[in-house]
């Protein structure tokens, strides 16, 4: 399964250009997701040095991309900018669930709700 993540208010607080704190629990559910075979694509306005630190960020916390602002899996039947996947995690998507944490500059995704959904969903595939 392709999972598309946004980074700013969904991995971590929204700083741009900045990296801001950790979205609770972002990482823990990330690294979950591949245990169980996704495939995460860092899905992300930022560009240039900017993304490249996202992506480094990413490795840090142990998270292993299997794509940038695309799926390489894509290339082979079509040319289109957009990145393929069956679930994409953004704090701007409609009806993301947020929370607040104390100190984060606005609601970032709720990977108490999100995490779980997703990892069920991950677990039950081929079901």
């Amino acid at each position: 399964m392709f999972i598309c993540v946004d980074f700013d208010g969904t991995v971590v607080d929204h700083r741009y250009p900045d990296i801001g704190a950790p979205a609770p629990g972002a990482a823990e559910a990330l690294k979950e997701w591949v245990s169980h075979g996704a495939k995460i694509i860092l899905f992300t306005m930022r560009s240039g040095d900017e993304l490249q630190e996202a992506a480094a960020y990413m490795g840090r916390i142990g998270v292993d991309l299997y794509g940038i602002n695309r799926n390489p899996d894509q290339d082979r039947w079509t040319q289109s900018p957009k990145a393929y996947g069956q679930i994409y995690v953004d704090d701007a998507a409609f009806g993301c669930p947020k929370v607040q944490p104390a100190g984060f500059a606005r609601p970032c995704v709720d990977w108490g709700e999100v995490g779980p959904a997703v990892t069920a969903l991950l677990k039950n595939k081929g079901r």
